[in-house]
């Protein structure tokens, strides 16, 4: 049995986000000061709908990398893993890739520019939409607070909407149509 994970990070930024606005006369909302970030790097298995995740408020590097690795090691350690991930640079570095051999982890790059086929991408755009758009947090701790809730909930009380909408099917044309400028 061969365990896929999606991974990639998302940078939550605490500020205002629109879901819909139209409106006959000039609203005036409340916004967050500042561009505090909160970062999630997360990995993303089909296969029951698990979602192993490290968070930080800095950045996320290799060295965040390579202890995502070790953590779905630890969590899977007879398991064949392969890991797809796009092309960042912190992603194809030397450490991550012999961290990545010792640990018999597989690493599958995507082709650069195609983040549509990685489904982790579909999971952050869910999560922004249940907890950032439309919402006001008064501090950065409930800020976290609310993505943490939202992502401990993808197994439980999100189960149903997270299977049909990261579900790995892609579509696929047979032959691809030429178009000249």
């Amino acid at each position: 049995q061969r365990r896929v994970f999606f991974v990639d990070a998302a940078h939550f930024v605490m500020g205002a986000f629109f879901g819909m606005l139209w409106c006959f006369e000039r609203l005036f909302l409340k916004s967050s000061s500042g561009r505090k970030r909160y970062n999630v790097l997360g990995a993303y298995s089909v296969k029951g709908t698990e979602l192993i995740t490290l968070t930080n408020d800095a950045y996320i590097n290799s060295d965040t990398l390579v202890d995502l690795l070790t953590a779905i090691n630890r969590l899977h350690p007879a398991a064949a893993i392969t890991l797809v991930m796009d092309n960042a640079r912190y992603q194809r570095c030397d450490k991550v890739i012999d961290k990545a051999k010792e640990l018999g982890i597989d690493l599958l790059f995507l082709p650069p520019y195609s983040p549509n086929l990685n489904l982790i991408e579909r999971m952050w755009k869910f999560t922004k939409k249940q907890c950032l758009y439309n919402r006001y947090y008064e501090t950065f701790h409930q800020f976290k607070a609310a993505i943490n809730e939202c992502l401990d909930k993808v197994k439980s009380t999100f189960c149903e909407q997270v299977k049909t909408l990261l579900n790995p099917k892609f579509q696929l044309f047979e032959k691809s149509a030429n178009v000249t400028a």
